[in-house]
C-alpha cells in the first residue's frame, strides 16, 4: 500500500501538470522560457497553488450570514484588507509565482499532448551502435579506484576465519591481495538514432528583433520534443544575408544585419555541413530555414529548389521553412515552395508565423506528422 505521503505529492504532480498544461500556450506567446537547471530538469514559473480551506472569523462579528451586511461587504475578508492601492506601506512579503522542477521528458509530454504530437519514427536511417558500461558484478581484478571495499573486507575476514586465525576478542582484519574484490562492468550494446537539428535564419534588415524573438522561442520548443525523441541530438546554427555562416547560439539570436538576402547562400553552407558531419544513413537531419519571405532574385530562387531537389531534401527526414511575418517582406519564398512542392507536402513542410501567438499551431505544422 502507498504512503499517503507519496499518494499527496503524485497528486500534486498531477495538478502541477495540468497547470503548466493550461498555461503552456502562454508561456509561448509571452516568450516565456523554461529555465533549464543543468540535471535535466527545468524550472518552470507558475501562478501561486492554493488549497481551498475554511476561515474561521469571531462570533461577533457581523457580516453575511451573522447579521446585517451590506452590499459589496467582503465575504471573505480579514482585518486589514482592502482594495488594492489602499493602506499604509508594509514590510511583509507579497505574493510571488511558484516555480516547480519539471523533467525534459514530462515537458516535452505535456508539449505533446497539447499539441496532439505522434511519436517520431525514423525512417530509412541506420541505427548506431552505442555501448553501456554497467558495474553489476564483482571480480577479483580490477583498478584500485573500482576496489569494493565492503566485499574486500568479507573476504579477508572468510579466509581469516577458515584458518583460524581470527580472534574476536582483538577483531584486526587485514586483507592481502586475493581479498581484493573489485566492481566490474558488463557491457551492454544498445542501438539507437541519433539527430541534428541545422536551423538556418535570415539576419538581413527586414528581420527585426521581434522576428528574431519568435524564431528563438519556436526553435527551443522543436529542440525539447526532439530531445524527448532521440537519446543523441546535435544542433547547427546557421545565418545569411547575401551570404551565409555558421555560427555558435548566441550569435544566432543577437546578429543583426543589413544587407540584402541571399537564401541560397544558407542552402550550401547547410549542404556542406550535411556532406562533412552527418552521413544520411547514419543520421536523422532536420534543417529548418526561418525568413520572412524575401528573396533577391527568382535565380536565386531556382537556385535554392535545384539545392532542395538534389541534396538537402534527399538528405532529410523532412525539411521545414517556416515564414515570419515582417511588415518589410513580402512572403514570395513561401508562395515559390507552395507552387513547386504543395502546401500538405510529405517532402517540405511550410508554416506561416503572424505572430507569437501562433508558434504553437507552427509546431504544430512542423511535427504533427511524426517525421
Amino acid at each position: 500500500m502507498d504512503h499517503p505521503i507519496k499518494r499527496d505529492h503524485a497528486r500534486f504532480k498531477k495538478i502541477v501538470k495540468g497547470k503548466i498544461r493550461a498555461n503552456l500556450r502562454r508561456f509561448v506567446s509571452q516568450g516565456e522560457m523554461p529555465i533549464p537547471k543543468g540535471d535535466g530538469t527545468f524550472k518552470i514559473p507558475m501562478p501561486s497553488i492554493e488549497t481551498p480551506r475554511f476561515r474561521f472569523g469571531s462570533e461577533e462579528q457581523g457580516g453575511v450570514g451573522q447579521g446585517d451586511g451590506e452590499p459589496g461587504d467582503p465575504v471573505d475578508g480579514e482585518p486589514g484588507e482592502g482594495e488594492p492601492g489602499e493602506g499604509e506601506v508594509g514590510e511583509g512579503e507579497g505574493k510571488k509565482s511558484l516555480e516547480v522542477d519539471v523533467s525534459l521528458d514530462e515537458l516535452a509530454s505535456i508539449l505533446g499532448e497539447e499539441l496532439e504530437l505522434p511519436n517520431i519514427e525514423p525512417k530509412g536511417k541506420k541505427t548506431m551502435e552505442s555501448v553501456t558500461e554497467r558495474y553489476t558484478s564483482i571480480g577479483s581484478t580490477g583498478p584500485d579506484s573500482l576496489r569494493h571495499f565492503k566485499r574486500t573486507y568479507r573476504e579477508a575476514l572468510k579466509r581469516q576465519v577458515s584458518v583460524g586465525t581470527y580472534d574476536p576478542e582483538n577483531p584486526i582484519i587485514i586483507p592481502v591481495r586475493r581479498d581484493f574484490r573489485y566492481r566490474s562492468a558488463n557491457s551492454k550494446v544498445e542501438y539507437e538514432n541519433s539527430a541534428v537539428v541545422i536551423y538556418m535564419m535570415d539576419v538581413s534588415g527586414s528581420m527585426g528583433d521581434e522576428q528574431k524573438e519568435i524564431v528563438r522561442t519556436e526553435s527551443f520548443w522543436i529542440n525539447l520534443w526532439l530531445k524527448s525523441q532521440y537519446k543523441d541530438i546535435e544542433v547547427r546554427y546557421i545565418i545569411h544575408d547575401a551570404t551565409a555562416k555558421e555560427v555558435d547560439e548566441k550569435t544566432f539570436f543577437s546578429t543583426r544585419e543589413s544587407g540584402g538576402t541571399l537564401i541560397s547562400s544558407a542552402f550550401k553552407v547547410c549542404q556542406d555541413i550535411i556532406e562533412k558531419d552527418y552521413n544520411p544513413e547514419e543520421w536523422n537531419i532536420y534543417p529548418f530555414h526561418f525568413s520572412d519571405g524575401d528573396n533577391w532574385s527568382a535565380d536565386d530562387t531556382k537556385m535554392c529548389l535545384d539545392l532542395l531537389d538534389n541534396v538537402l531534401l534527399p538528405a532529410s527526414n523532412m525539411f521545414c521553412y517556416g515564414q515570419v511575418e515582417s511588415r518589410y517582406g513580402s512572403g514570395q519564398f513561401y508562395k515559390d515552395l507552395s507552387e513547386k512542392y504543395g502546401e500538405s507536402s510529405d517532402e517540405i513542410i511550410l508554416s506561416k508565423i503572424k505572430d507569437k501567438d501562433a508558434i504553437m499551431d507552427s509546431i504544430k505544422d512542423f511535427l504533427g506528422k511524426g517525421n
